[in-house]
């Protein structure tokens, strides 16, 4: 069975959750993104602590897509250094990773 990955990323407003889960998914490099509710996130930034509200993307997909969603994720981002974090899906239903795995075929089959 595929290795499969949890990808999480944050922005800072619907627009650019929007777009950047549209475009993920129509490329097929994730099967699904979940845009979450706005959350408050606090964290060093050039010297200071800031306070942000943002969304936090959790896309879906496999570790063999995991290079070519990087560097997408980087493309489209609006952010000059964006949260990329790739968590490994330890278990999961049967029916969700065969489901995943066809939606992210075609994708797989471009990258070799």
């Amino acid at each position: 069975m595929a290795e499969y990955l949890l990808v999480l990323t944050t922005v800072s407003d619907e627009a650019a959750a929007s777009q950047i889960a549209r475009q993920l998914v129509e490329e097929r490099l994730a099967a699904c993104v979940t845009v979450s509710s706005p959350c408050q996130s606090f964290y060093w930034w050039e010297g200071d602590i800031s306070e942000e509200r943002e969304l936090i993307l959790f896309i879906k997909t496999k570790e063999s897509l995991y290079p070519e969603l990087e560097k997408r994720l980087k493309e489209i981002h609006p952010y000059s250094v964006p949260e990329v974090l790739a968590l490994s899906v330890a278990l999961g239903s049967e029916k969700y990773l065969r489901w995943l795995d066809q939606e992210t075929r075609q994708a797989e089959k471009q990258n070799l």
